[in-house]
């Protein structure tokens, strides 16, 4: 899966969470977006499944809930809460964009973001590490692609924010999404004379 498909990949998500939390009454909260839980068609555009821990809020209910979802996708709140939020799935989403741009689970990057005082706007030193986590298998992205997708990253991240509230929600971050653009990279082949 080149860069594009990857961003689309992404950007379905969004779109599916998105609505799912700000279209739909009462909104639905999947509790369990993982990697395992996206479906690709055979035009690689993604759809979110296995809706079996998913929760509707209801307004006049608990929202209380027993600990569910892929262990290494689940907020840190709901550990100690066991409260039933949005933010939750926005969790998720987070690691699994960085899943999706580094091709494999980001847990080691995770772990170091929480542990520095990383900011949203990252240093030059913070790019470099960003740049250099995204998937080696590919060829690497022209500077252009390379500016979107460390932008997606930097969106990813601040959904990981440890606290809840400061975390965006799916609307502003699919509507962010949906702004990345990927431009087709061009390689010129000369033929030897």
């Amino acid at each position: 899966m080149n860069w594009t498909r990857r961003v689309n990949v992404i950007k379905g998500v969004a779109n599916a969470l998105s609505y799912m939390h700000h279209d739909c009454s009462p909104p639905i909260i999947h509790r369990d977006i993982s990697s395992n839980n996206v479906l690709l068609d055979e035009e690689y555009e993604a759809c979110v499944s296995d809706f079996g821990t998913a929760r509707l809020l209801k307004p006049d209910s608990s929202d209380w809930t027993s600990q569910a979802g892929t262990c290494g996708y689940v907020a840190p709140e709901l550990s100690y809460t066991m409260k039933v939020t949005r933010k939750c799935d926005v969790y998720s989403f987070g690691v699994l964009t960085l899943e999706v741009l580094m091709g494999r689970h980001p847990s080691e990057l995770i772990s170091m973001l929480l542990s520095s005082s990383y900011s949203v706007l990252p240093s030059p030193k913070q790019k470099m590490l960003l740049k250099n986590e995204l998937d080696k298998r590919l060829s690497p992205p022209t500077m252009d692609t390379l500016e979107e997708l460390l932008s997606m990253m930097k969106l990813a991240i601040s959904c990981l924010d440890t606290n809840p509230q400061s975390r965006p929600d799916m609307h502003y971050v699919s509507k962010k999404v949906e702004t990345t653009i990927l431009k087709p990279s061009f390689s010129l082949q000369y033929d030897s004379c």
